[in-house]
């Protein structure tokens, strides 16, 4: 069998996910292979959804689905005991939202699925071959023939591989055991995360009954394919919370260790790497999925652009640009909170102190907030360029009572201006903002800032990464 699609994409994980809506979204075909036959909500891992994935959900006009499905949290909490307050956050999602990942897969998938989105299980890829025209992905069933391929298959890519790509980085904790389970008693906090400096534990709510449990206990550390014993699990958690809850009847158990690696190069000629395939981080702040996903949307518009045949020059050259260094951010700030949790008792008092003293901060405390949540996320600016391009766009109100937002929702570059003109009306959609005071804007689908000005230099933008 030969097959072709506009793009293929390895991996209907989240990000695949993401990625494939926006593509089918803007007209472009695309397929995502599987290598897993079947969805396996078992693997679920993550269970922050952060409010800049949030907006960029809500900008597909699903944000509120998934917000429904879970938990809000207004504070993190950071060492067992410290608090980061997120209910001061500039966003409409002011939290973090706790829901199972299958939950985001879900909403992911019905999007794909409405626009068009073939999911072929059961595929593995073997190999890959790319030259000037496309990339050719071969499978054990059939050879598939793409513009661009992306590789969004987890920390053990086969595309990765394919592509000899090096994975540079380390072991951060070994022997992390995951346990889902009953309990007689339900903990008081959507979330319950302590640490005692030789051990940690977390508990989640899947929101039927049944709970995650992450425990590490530094004085047995065992390989990953070691069984867990679901006795040691309890004991972890009454070292460090004073409570098993009850614990009982474990349906599930694993273990895993965690890493810290990126790929040097986020493109490679005609393939892409994006989530866990590019970048692979410790579980401390619930990053993972959220960064995965905004490559996803970051990519997403470009690949598109590429397509359609009106991108310029250098345009799919910004996803790594302006990609690796927020996964550059993310292993240093999700490695940073790992240490700290797991640093000797005999000093985990004094980090406790010293991070509490921070967070009392204002301006450390919203900078924080921001970094966790992926509102203070920003891409470089062009030399000259307005101080505001590359910024998170805010959700501002629109003069016709709807959002910004919502007008992202057509995949479309969004100019947000007092002028009725605006440039390229094919690709952009001018929208007049509720309250007219600062400058005219062009936001890009993914809503960052791509342009800023005066309404009377609006008619000379160029057409949107042209340039």
């Amino acid at each position: 069998m030969r097959a072709h699609s506009d793009v293929v994409i390895v991996g209907a994980g989240p990000t695949g996910l993401l990625l494939a809506g926006d593509l089918a979204a803007a007209g472009v075909s695309v397929t995502i292979l599987e290598r897993r036959p079947v969805h396996d909500a078992n693997l679920t891992r993550a269970f922050a959804v952060h409010a800049r994935t949030l907006e960029q959900l809500d900008a597909r006009g699903i944000g509120d689905e998934l917000a429904a499905t879970g938990a809000r949290v207004n504070a993190l909490r950071l060492l067992g005991r410290v608090e980061l307050d997120l209910s001061r956050l500039p966003s409409r999602y002011p939290y973090a939202l706790i829901t199972p990942q299958y939950e985001t897969e879900r909403v992911l998938a019905q999007r794909a699925a409405k626009h068009g989105v073939e999911i072929v299980r059961g595929t593995e890829v073997e190999s890959l071959a790319q030259d000037a025209d496309g990339v050719d992905v071969r499978t054990a069933t059939g050879t598939w023939r793409a513009a661009y391929l992306v590789g969004a298959d987890g920390v053990r890519s086969t595309v990765r591989a394919a592509l000899g790509a090096p994975f540079p980085g380390q072991s951060v904790v070994r022997s992390v055991m995951l346990a889902d389970v009953r309990l007689a008693n339900a903990p008081d906090d959507t979330v319950t995360v302590s640490a005692t400096g030789d051990a940690l534990a977390f508990v989640a709510p899947f929101g039927d009954g049944w709970y995650r449990i992450i425990a590490w206990d530094r004085a047995h550390q065992l390989p990953d394919d070691a069984p867990v014993d679901v006795d040691e699990v309890r004991a972890i958690l009454q070292r460090t919370l004073g409570t098993d809850y009850g614990l009982h009847d474990p349906r599930w158990t694993s273990r895993f260790h965690s890493d810290e690696r990126q790929v040097p190069q986020y493109r490679v000629g005609r393939v892409f790497l994006a989530g866990d395939a590019a970048h692979v981080h410790s579980p401390a702040g619930g990053q993972g999925m959220n960064t995965g996903l905004q490559d996803a949307a970051n990519l997403g518009w470009k690949l598109a652009a590429a397509i359609k045949g009106w991108a310029g020059p250098g345009l799919l050259d910004t996803y790594h640009h302006e990609r690796h260094p927020v996964g550059e951010t993310v292993l240093r700030m999700s490695g940073g909170l790992l240490r700290l949790t797991t640093l000797r008792p005999v000093v985990l008092p004094a980090a406790r102190a010293l991070i509490g003293l921070a967070v009392r901060v204002p301006a450390l405390a919203r900078r924080f907030a921001g970094l966790v949540s992926g509102i203070a996320i920003r891409y470089p600016r062009p030399a000259g360029a307005h101080r505001l391009v590359g910024r998170r766009a805010p959700d501002v109100r629109l003069s016709d009572g709807g959002r910004l937002y919502e007008a992202l929702r057509d995949g479309r570059f969004v100019h947000v201006s007092t002028s009725a003109a605006g440039p390229n009306p094919e690709r952009v959609r001018t929208v007049r903002p509720e309250v007219e005071r600062g400058p005219s804007l062009l936001i890009r689908p993914d809503g960052y800032i791509a342009w800023a000005g005066n309404d009377a230099d609006a008619a000379d933008v160029g057409v949107p990464g042209s340039s």
